[in-house]
């Protein structure tokens, strides 16, 4: 095992011991772990808060593990040891890691191969606002809905994390956004230069359509519910309809699998329709088991390219706020208020 000198001797970790508040939160330290083949240890600089952690603290994200566990989807870090010879070079580098759980701690062992080395021109709180948030967003607007310059979308979820960045993606490639979010963030959207709308009006459908005659090229709705379907009476003849969560199913008791099979299906058979409309549920680990090597390519361009954006000053980072480590429940419950404009990071 290659190593940095100097790795501590324990970690401290962010633990969610049930069905609590945010402030049932644990802290626990830990001895440090040691990374196997294929893995790295990461002293961990920046992690987020995310729809996963908000659904998983209700024991509603499918597929999410037993508790007691770390929460955390994604990081940015340090690399203090890599298991594998192979990955020796990272060792010293900085690294942005898709991890689903345990991003929440000082010290994280991830995936080698879920890793994307980080330009040392960006820091690593701006480079976790974009890690999940940035794949996600350019991969529901150029792989997902493959938009094309010039024409206009709908987006749902203008003010959250992953709409703040897809809006500075789309802007950048010439698409005009009509950004659908509370009252309360509009003139931030216009002075991003969206048209907005209020999601909660009663005569929303007819409002995009004042403003979109001929319908919209893409919807990406995070809602779920009677929003999907306007959603797709919305779209021109050959638009897209990208489906990207289901905050509507969010405040229920059940298990989201069912919402999420049911919106799967959905989609699949409204693409099968002959109007030349398409449907997806968008998913960032699709293809991670059954191809690895193609997800691991597209994460390495797409995360790549949305560094060079975010380096190159064409992105901006949109930290609505940041708390150390040891505040993890204040910031779940800030983030859980859904009255912010961007993503709430931690910085262990």
């Amino acid at each position: 095992m290659n190593t940095l000198n100097l790795t501590p001797a324990t970690t401290v970790r962010v633990v969610l011991p049930g069905l609590v508040e945010p402030a049932g939160l644990q802290l626990r330290t830990d001895p440090m772990p040691a990374p196997a083949a294929g893995q790295l240890l990461v002293a961990v600089e920046a992690t987020g808060i995310s729809y996963a952690e908000q659904a998983m603290r209700r024991g509603r994200y499918f597929g999410q593990p037993d508790f007691p566990f770390t929460p955390g989807y994604d990081l940015v870090g340090r690399v203090l040891a890599a298991g594998s010879p192979g990955d020796a070079g990272l060792v010293g580098r900085r690294v942005a890691t898709l991890t689903k759980t345990g991003a929440w701690a000082t010290h994280a062992v991830v995936a080698a191969r879920d890793s994307v080395v980080v330009p040392e021109t960006v820091s690593s709180a701006d480079a976790e606002t974009v890690v999940v948030n940035g794949v996600t967003a350019w991969q529901m607007l150029h792989r997902a809905a493959r938009v094309q310059p010039g024409q206009t979308i709908l987006l749902f979820g203008a003010n959250g994390g992953v709409g703040g960045i897809l809006i500075q993606l789309a802007r950048h490639a010439g698409i005009h956004v009509i950004g659908a979010a509370s009252p309360r963030h509009h003139d931030a959207l216009r002075a991003a230069g969206v048209t907005p709308v209020d999601y909660n009006d009663p005569d929303l459908a007819a409002r995009v359509r004042q403003i979109a005659p001929g319908g919209v090229d893409a919807v990406f709705d995070n809602i779920g519910g009677e929003i999907t379907r306007t959603s797709w009476t919305l779209l021109t003849p050959g638009g897209a309809l990208v489906s990207y969560s289901l905050i509507s199913a969010l405040g229920g008791q059940r298990s989201l699998l069912m919402p999420f099979v049911a919106a799967i299906g959905q989609a699949l058979l409204w693409s099968a329709l002959p109007n030349g409309k398409r449907a997806t549920f968008y998913d960032l680990w699709s293809g991670h088991s059954v191809r690895p090597a193609r997800f691991r390519r597209h994460l390495e361009e797409d995360l790549g390219t949305v560094f060079g954006l975010l380096a190159d000053g064409v992105l901006t980072a949109n930290i609505a706020a940041s708390f150390p480590l040891t505040e993890a429940a204040a910031a779940l419950t800030l983030a859980e208020s859904r009255t912010l404009n961007g993503k709430v990071i931690l910085l262990p």
